[in-house]
């Protein structure tokens, strides 16, 4: 993880829009990082699809990330939606979310969404920090419950505004790909805190 990565500190907390209906993430605490990466490549999706209640059927549920080449290794649960109309996202920034209403990652379709924190309260940088230094390449490999963990290669980084943010993030239809996402600046208390999203966006290994 980068030096200017690792300048965190944290305190208060704020959402962060991702756009599928009227949903949000749950977003993270005060300015950690003090810009946003370099984008490379461009946020992978087609048009979302038509909303829908109920959750995909399932095969076997994700239970760990792990990007090594800089090094995120992030124990998963499963989030929904809170009362207010976010995505949550797990109060340990050592953790990640996924969104269990879309595909989950080794799914044949759609996008796979992965959330977290990139700091917390204590000022600690939380693992989604860590993709403020990915590269094009850089393996992701999902380890699952009952079945063989799924790898893919990151295609792509990009710094989205919380209020742009396309809501083919969030597809489940379409070529498979797992997103991940997190807060990133500009930090602006008085709107309520980090006013961008980062995405990373990788696509499954061809076997």
């Amino acid at each position: 993880m980068s030096e200017n990565a690792r300048r965190g500190a944290a305190r208060t907390s704020a959402l962060i829009p991702l756009a599928v209906a009227a949903a949000l993430l749950t977003g993270c605490s005060t300015a950690g990082p003090d810009a946003p990466p370099v984008d490379f490549g461009s946020t992978a999706g087609a048009p979302a699809p038509a909303t829908a209640t109920a959750a995909p059927a399932r095969s076997a549920a994700p239970e760990r990330v792990l990007v090594p080449a800089v090094g995120l290794d992030a124990r998963i649960r499963p989030v929904g939606v809170t009362a207010d109309g976010a995505v949550a996202v797990p109060a340990d920034p050592g953790r990640a979310g996924w969104y269990r209403f879309g595909p989950e990652p080794g799914s044949a379709r759609g996008s796979a969404v992965l959330v977290g924190h990139v700091d917390g309260e204590t000022g600690a940088l939380g693992e989604f920090a860590a993709l403020y230094d990915v590269r094009p390449g850089d393996r992701v490999e999902v380890r699952r419950t009952g079945a063989e963990p799924v790898v893919y290669r990151v295609v792509s980084r990009t710094t989205v505004s919380k209020d742009d943010l396309p809501s083919s993030v969030f597809r489940r239809t379409g070529a498979p790909v797992l997103t991940l996402v997190t807060c990133a600046p500009p930090f602006v208390p008085e709107r309520g805190g980090y006013q961008a999203n980062l995405v990373v966006t990788a696509r499954p290994l061809e076997a």
